[in-house]
């Protein structure tokens, strides 16, 4: 008979994905054994392996999971709406999820290489959906060639935030995006009031 799940579950799972996450963001994926993680989370080994099989099953859930809210999100904000407003609505809501999943963003990419092949290559493919979401919304803005490379310049302008970003500080991350978009549509020099 198989054992009943608790009513905490769902809770106690996600507190050692987000204790993962802040581990691994701060020591990298090899420098973090599970053993630090129970310590982290104030439990014990066995308890953080009834969750989760191994060590690769917790690093996968920390990026799978942050990419299915990015997700979740992108197509939410790519549902109604002319172009312009979907890249506001899509650009506020990422910079949002970054702003209060930074440990996870950081793991995703500084160890996607971490995983194993088949593992690695479902989070690709749900790093490819997001793109493409963003891509069709950039296309309709600026078509007429240089979607690509304009949709990786976007992504480059709000994947790396993490590493600046203070969501305490005085910018918020709604402001950060306006700022984003302004610079998709007319380019970094500031436009007269």
């Amino acid at each position: 008979m198989a054992r009943p799940q608790s009513p905490d579950y769902d809770k106690r799972r996600a507190a050692i994905l987000e204790a993962a996450a802040a581990l691994y963001a701060r020591n990298g994926f090899p420098g973090a054994s599970v053993a630090d993680l129970a310590k982290a989370c104030s439990s014990s080994k066995s308890l953080i392996y009834h969750y989760f099989p191994s060590k690769d099953d917790i690093l996968y859930a920390v990026m799978a999971e942050h990419l299915d809210a990015l997700t979740e999100a992108a197509e939410a904000a790519c549902e109604s709406g002319g172009a312009e407003d979907r890249l506001r609505a899509l650009t506020v809501a990422f910079m949002r999820l970054y702003a209060s999943a930074q440990n996870h963003h950081k793991v995703l990419l500084n160890e996607l290489d971490r995983l194993p092949p088949e593992r690695r290559a479902d989070v690709v493919a749900k790093q490819r959906r997001i793109i493409a979401a963003a891509e069709s919304v950039i296309a309709e803005i600026a078509p007429g060639g240089g979607t690509r490379v304009n949709t990786m310049l976007f992504f480059g302008m709000i994947n790396w935030t993490h590493t600046w970003f203070d969501p305490a500080g005085p910018f918020m991350p709604e402001a950060l995006a306006m700022r984003v978009v302004e610079i998709m549509q007319r380019g970094v020099t500031p436009q007269a009031s």
